[in-house]
């Protein structure tokens, strides 16, 4: 199979300057391979998703020239794939209901762990690995086992004990919507996705998503994280935190501002929107390890801080 990669934005406002650098770093990885670049809209926690928000962001990325070579798929119409993979993992006792409210999960947690964290994942303690004592599932989670180590074409060499970091985590949340974790392993398998090109905030997913991959016998793309865009305070430029819609009165110079953060220099000066991605699709084939294989004088990714 060919390189098929994908950009998969959560529609719940419209593309800012960080969510721009994640869909063209997955489209100029797509295009220096010569290969398919697919667009999904990751719709399923509809209620935090405004109606019209998607088609803004479709507009968004073909002002921008990035086109889909296939035609969108949105995860809000996918509900019975997602089931039909849930019920492979209850059916070989790798998924289980769960009672346990968040309330009683964070009780739990200071019982048998200790006190709850002010930041970060709470573990959950395994109190319904057993079985939920009579009381009525609201929730499924999968039944973590061991640590993920895996290869970040960025980051490097990755690893995480996922049952000490998560614990058995949700596929189905308490009110019936598809967790993240389950509908992108489905997704990315269906789509035949090779590599996933996304920011580094969601690396520490991808310890998960593998441990999904390998329990439903699905193939594990290739993924590189690239660098966060960040506020001015300090923290991840996101919507949550009022990050502006992206100006596209001059869209070629929006992707060159993008390029930038991505580490490719010594692109021209923009005038139109073809040029200026044709000149930085080289630039990105000569910087990253896999395209080329070698690291060209172009351009240089920004590393990880970490």
């Amino acid at each position: 199979m060919g390189y098929r990669g994908r950009f998969a934005p959560s529609p719940t406002g419209p593309l800012h300057e960080g969510s721009l650098v994640a869909a063209l770093a997955s489209w100029l990885d797509a295009r220096a391979h010569r290969g398919a670049w697919l667009v999904r809209i990751e719709d399923i926690d509809t209620p935090r998703c405004p109606p019209g928000t998607d088609e803004i962001i479709l507009g968004q990325l073909a002002a921008l020239g990035l086109h889909p070579d296939e035609p969108p798929v949105w995860q809000s119409r996918r509900s019975a794939r997602y089931q039909a993979a849930l019920d492979r993992l209850v059916s070989a006792d790798l998924a289980y209901g769960c009672a346990c409210t968040r309330a009683e999960i964070a009780a739990a947690y200071e019982r048998t762990i200790g006190p709850r964290p002010k930041h970060g994942e709470l573990v959950y303690p395994g109190t319904c690995r057993n079985g939920t004592q009579g009381r009525p599932a609201r929730a499924w989670r999968f039944r973590v086992q061991g640590q993920v180590d895996w290869q970040d074409r960025r980051l490097g060499p990755q690893s995480q004990d996922v049952a000490q970091a998560v614990g058995d985590f949700v596929l189905k949340r308490a009110d019936g919507l598809w967790a993240y974790q389950l509908a992108v392993v489905v997704d990315d398998a269906d789509q035949g996705v090779t590599d996933v090109v996304r920011g580094e905030d969601l690396a520490d997913n991808t310890p998960r998503q593998i441990a999904l991959q390998r329990a439903l016998g699905l193939p594990t793309p290739r993924y590189l994280h690239t660098p966060l865009v960040m506020a001015a305070d300090g923290h991840k430029l996101s919507k949550q935190n009022g990050a502006a819609a992206i100006d596209l009165a001059a869209p070629a110079a929006r992707l060159r501002e993008a390029a930038t953060r991505l580490g490719l220099r010594g692109l021209p000066t923009p005038e139109d929107v073809g040029g200026l991605l044709a000149a930085a699709v080289t630039a990105w084939a000569a910087s990253i390890p896999g395209v080329t294989g070698e690291h060209g004088a172009a351009a240089t990714m920004p590393q990880s801080p970490h």
